[in-house]
């Protein structure tokens, strides 16, 4: 007997592990079908570099300079730039379309003031480099308004009337501002990183090495070749770098990052005052908290004192009221009165001296 209905299911490789869009220093936009391993021989880079830019997998804002590329793993941003072209994953973010349509607009060289014949001398890595970072950081201080705008008026509505609904919506965005600090923080550390070291900084002058390089080869009238090993290629970046001048020239970048730190820098105050609002919020609610309870302890101690007064009254007048043979019981009635009034009395005098002792001490406060 054959089986009817066999369908032959054939496993496919998921699109995000080898789709990549590529742009070049036109602005043309290609779409890249190719392996990782493809990628790596492209731009020459190691494995663990191309795996920080793996969707799938979660790793902090990283910038790392290498000898052919610059691997940019910022937020939604996962890049690697050449001194020619930009390697994007093709994400299906929504984010990341602005971000490839401001590449292709800001990638070409853009001609200055005809009359005074400028152009834009600024190498390619770095006007791909600063759509990265221009791209990302106005994400983050855009979501940060967007926090501001809701975290501040749910406060002050919480401040004016404490309730589980205002507490559940503070809440929620406590843990939305929480979860966005650590995000701006960890492209704020990158950037401080990358200023503190100077070397980091020269290895993304990719356009600096290869002309260095290839001047270097040219006056020993050697061929110009590319190492085609990342390791072999460290090595001869280190080599390259010793060539330079004693003191490193890294203003360009350093003024470039500088920008863009400040920025997220300053989104990064915006949270930090946000966050100390909220702390103040909460300080300010649990001395409101702490006034209710300290009014509810008074109002017991009251309660306290006027139930030991009445229990001492109802224990005369039980003691009277036993239905026991007493010669004083006859004859006597006008001693009624006298003890009603003399108890009562006794009782209000006790109450008030038990408050009175209370002020003193300071439990009450009127």
């Amino acid at each position: 007997m054959v089986a009817e209905g066999v369908v032959t299911v054939k496993r496919q490789t998921p699109l995000s592990s080898r789709s990549w869009i590529s742009i070049d220093a036109t602005g043309k936009r290609t779409v890249l079908d190719e392996d990782k391993y493809a990628i790596m021989q492209r731009v020459q880079i190691h494995a663990r570099d191309l795996r920080i830019l793996d969707p799938n997998l979660c790793y902090p804002s990283t910038i790392l300079g290498r000898e052919r590329a610059i691997v940019v793993n910022l937020e939604h941003i996962k890049a690697i730039i050449t001194s020619q072209e930009v390697l994007i994953r093709d994400s299906s973010d929504v984010n990341l379309i602005p971000v490839l349509e401001e590449f292709q607009r800001r990638l070409p060289v853009v001609q200055g003031d005809a009359e005074a014949g400028e152009e834009d001398e600024s190498p390619f890595e770095f006007r791909a480099l600063e759509v990265a970072l221009e791209a990302i950081c106005s994400l983050l201080a855009a979501r940060t308004m967007e926090l501001e705008t809701s975290a501040y008026p749910a406060l002050d509505e919480l401040t004016s009337k404490i309730s589980s609904r205002n507490l559940e919506r503070v809440r929620k965005l406590k843990s939305a501002m929480t979860r966005l600090t650590a995000r701006v923080q960890k492209v704020r550390d990158e950037l401080e990183q990358l200023l503190d070291d100077d070397d980091d900084m020269a290895d993304i002058y990719l356009s600096r090495k290869l002309a260095d390089v290839s001047s270097s080869i040219n006056v020993s009238n050697e061929p110009l070749w590319y190492p085609t090993s990342p390791t072999i290629g460290s090595k001869f970046s280190r080599a390259s770098r010793m060539s330079w001048d004693d003191e490193i020239d890294v203003e360009e970048l350093e003024m470039l990052l500088e920008a863009y730190f400040m920025q997220i820098d300053n989104t990064l105050n915006k949270l930090t005052a946000l966050h100390e609002y909220i702390d103040d919020t909460e300080d300010y609610i649990n001395i409101q908290l702490d006034n209710h309870r300290n009014q509810l302890i008074q109002l017991e101690l009251m309660l306290s004192s006027g139930t030991i007064c009445v229990s001492m009254y109802s224990m005369i007048a039980g003691i009277f009221g036993m239905r026991i043979p007493n010669t004083w019981n006859e004859d006597h009635g006008y001693v009624f009165k006298w003890v009603v009034s003399l108890t009562g009395t006794f009782c209000v005098v006790l109450f008030v001296i038990i408050l009175s002792y209370a002020r003193f001490k300071g439990l009450v406060g009127f």
